[in-house]
């Protein structure tokens, strides 16, 4: 029943972000380089946010204990493997986010503020101070903060749902029909793109969505408090996904 009160009461926002606009005006290549400078955020950071509930509901440290129950430990290894160590088209082996910079490269999109931002981090530089020198636009800096805080904060229940509900999920089927609509030129090609777009239809299917369900249901069990609390995350997960396609369509207009 509370299961069913967070999906109603989320339910006028995941429609916003359904039928968005942007959708509508990604129409050409160099449109779909602009949604992708913005998307490749949400691509990064979604991992963030996977390995911080796999830090928190499995063992990553020695000695080894169980943790949990062994349903959730499944849902987020299995998860972590398919995201971290995915194929390509050709049978490689390669993370989501590799494969999505790949894409970009083969579609003309620029990617530079997202290797900037890697490599700052990878020189040890704090995420918020990396976010904010980097040079993406500025509604995919705020996206990201948006989850770094969420993080930071580390409630699994409300990671558990903000993943559950406000994630990659959203990306419509109608956008890979849009793609199905645009012809490669002789320069590029968005055969990655449609690709990437396809596998996260697969993997996130009816199998990983049930289990992310129990596993928030798990977590929020019978408490009234992390369930009201789990809701208000989604809605603000929900609106930070809103600004960020916001974003995108201004940049397209």
């Amino acid at each position: 029943m509370k299961l069913e009160t967070l999906r109603t009461r989320i339910e006028p926002l995941r429609q916003q972000i359904v039928q968005h606009p942007l959708y509508t005006q990604i129409n050409t290549i160099e449109s779909i380089r602009v949604f992708m400078q913005h998307h490749v955020v949400a691509v990064w950071d979604f991992m963030s946010l996977l390995k911080s509930l796999q830090r928190e509901l499995t063992c990553v440290s020695n000695p080894w204990l169980p943790v949990g129950s062994a349903n959730t430990r499944y849902l987020i290894n299995e998860i972590v493997t398919g995201e971290e160590s995915d194929v390509d088209q050709a049978g490689n082996r390669i993370s989501h986010f590799e494969l999505y910079l790949k894409a970009m490269e083969q579609a003309g999109a620029n990617k530079l503020p997202i290797q900037e931002l890697i490599a700052s981090l990878q020189q040890g530089k704090p995420v918020d101070q990396a976010l904010a020198a980097s040079s993406l636009p500025d509604a995919a800096k705020k996206f990201a903060q948006h989850t770094f805080d969420l993080i930071e904060k580390n409630q699994p229940h409300i990671l558990a749902a903000v993943f559950t509900f406000g994630r990659e999920d959203l990306i419509p089927d109608m956008f890979l029909s849009i793609l199905q609509k645009i012809e490669p030129g002789s320069n590029y090609s968005i055969d990655l793109t449609k690709y990437y777009i396809e596998r996260h239809i697969e993997v996130d299917g009816g199998h990983h969505s049930q289990l992310a369900l129990e596993m928030t249901q798990e977590l929020c069990g019978n408490d009234s408090q992390k369930w009201q609390e789990a809701s208000t995350a989604v809605e603000k997960a929900l609106a930070s996904r809103i600004a960020l396609w916001d974003g995108a369509l201004s940049q397209l207009n």
